[in-house]
């Protein structure tokens, strides 16, 4: 049987989005989709309730924040099955153990606090840093409508440990018939001269194509049968995966997961694409 596609929802317009953007994915997948509420979300943000609810937070009960979800997800995917649970735990905790049965998590870029300047929540980001499967944490509209991916191409970020996120983002990119964009950033170290015996003459090229062969060895089990593009940029890969993000439906990015370590489990980069990319990010696990 296939792993449904678990969304998040708290009522907050993000969560909104975030069904939308699921709904939609997991009809693309041919998947369940289940919508699952956690009861105590409000301690970690807020009590605002979108507007559209139309009930202040005091006879707001789970089941409603839930069922609300489901039909909208409904009225954007007609046959789509879903099915619905309303938890009586902490979200960030409980929307980790629903990834261990998900094809993938979606969830809203912040919840319920309403403070505008929250550039991520803090469940979402627990979320992205510790889930067992990939986990899509939907950004770039400032409305309560998820957009309908326009550009045809998903981006993904060659790291060191990338193999999981490739996969991943070649898959999206079948589904939509989209362009796979693989980056990969290089710097050529300052201490690196044209006095170095590797590298007389020309250290910035050494390095270029370096990431050049980089992002081969990354896309060599790609399938044909998707179209791919490469992209060495100079400079750090936080600036050059914002700028590809740009004109991406959706930003794959990797984040190693160390057994036996609890801290927050994503790199300065995933980190930072998480805050400011201008379209949903996956986190794909890396298993080190």
């Amino acid at each position: 049987m296939d792993l449904p596609l678990v969304v998040g929802v708290d009522g907050s317009e993000p969560s909104l989005r975030a069904v939308d953007w699921a709904a939609d994915e997991a009809a693309l997948r041919r998947v369940p989709l289940r919508v699952v509420y956690a009861s105590l979300w409000e301690r970690y943000e807020g009590s605002a309730l979108a507007p559209g609810l139309g009930k202040p937070d005091a006879q707001v009960l789970a089941e409603d924040i839930v069922r609300a979800g489901a039909h909208r997800a409904r009225d954007r995917q007609a046959g789509l099955p879903i099915s619905m649970a309303a938890l009586p735990e902490e979200p960030a905790y409980a929307l980790v153990r629903e990834g261990k049965n998900a094809s993938a998590l979606v969830v809203g870029n912040r919840g319920r606090s309403g403070v505008a300047n929250v550039l991520l929540g803090s469940v979402s980001l627990f979320v992205a840093a510790h889930a067992d499967c990939p986990v899509i944490v939907v950004r770039g509209s400032h409305d309560n409508q998820a957009r309908v991916p326009v550009h045809g191409r998903v981006v993904v970020g060659v790291g060191e440990a990338c193999a999981a996120a490739v996969r991943f983002a070649a898959q999206e990119a079948a589904r939509r018939t989209a362009l796979l964009y693989a980056v990969r950033a290089w710097r050529c170290p300052a201490h690196e001269t044209i006095d170095h015996p590797l590298i007389a003459g020309e250290p910035e090229r050494v390095y270029e194509e370096r990431a050049a062969e980089a992002l081969e060895r990354a896309l060599r089990d790609v399938p044909p049968g998707v179209k791919t593009r490469r992209r060495t940029v100079e400079g750090p890969a936080r600036g050059a995966l914002l700028a590809a993000a740009r004109e991406a439906d959706l930003l794959v990015v990797g984040a190693r997961r160390r057994s036996g370590h609890f801290g927050l489990q994503l790199g300065r980069v995933t980190h930072a694409v998480l805050h400011h990319s201008p379209c949903p990010v996956a986190v794909v696990p890396e298993r080190s």
